[in-house]
């Protein structure tokens, strides 16, 4: 039997995600999902909430669980019994990157294999950080993430007083302005 594991931030998990996490349920016995405790980078919903969220986008898949991981990727596979780490690749830099931290992985754990998946070509382009941007300045994400996703962003968003842009046109007071990818910087 052969189980890996599938680490990242998923904040929020996506389409893309999503496809990434099924296709390696089809090759692999077993997936353990691991969601990353702590990154360096601020974060819209808790672990506990992003393990939720994430159980209930993946409950279609029989073969997939979730658990929390602090620390290094290569310690919360061993600790799971993962032979082999899956990563998912958009793009050159994501290949650049991925290659490094894969020979890095390789030298402290050489028993733990890396299995990279191209991403669907209907979801190059989409990345957490675009999926939170659209949301934040409240755009259509429905077609990029579960619907139990969808709501909890709303829900979240309008917690942490996130408005559109045509809200902040309008002259509203505390309204937080978004700046991002998606946005004009001129």
């Amino acid at each position: 039997m052969i189980r890996a594991l599938y680490p990242g931030t998923f904040d929020p998990m996506h389409n893309g995600h999503i496809d990434i996490a099924q296709r390696a349920a089809a090759i692999f016995d077993e997936v353990i999902i691991g969601v990353y405790d702590a990154p360096p980078k601020k974060l819209l919903f808790n672990t506990d909430e992003r393990v939720e969220l994430v159980s209930t986008a993946l409950a279609h898949l029989t073969n997939c669980s979730i658990v929390a991981f602090t620390g290094l990727t290569v310690e919360c596979a061993r600790a799971v019994g993962a032979r082999v780490i899956v990563r998912g690749l958009r793009n050159v830099a994501d290949f650049e990157f991925e290659s490094q931290i894969g020979l890095a992985n390789r030298q402290m754990a050489p028993d733990v294999e890396l299995c990279c998946l191209l991403s669907s070509t209907e979801y190059i382009y989409l990345s957490s950080t675009i999926v939170k941007e659209v949301a934040g300045l409240d755009g259509e994400i429905s077609q990029w993430v579960h619907p139990s996703i969808a709501q909890a962003m709303r829900r979240r968003l309008a917690e942490n007083g996130t408005v559109s842009s045509a809200d902040t046109l309008s002259g509203k007071k505390n309204v937080t302005k978004t700046r991002g990818k998606l946005t004009h910087h001129g």
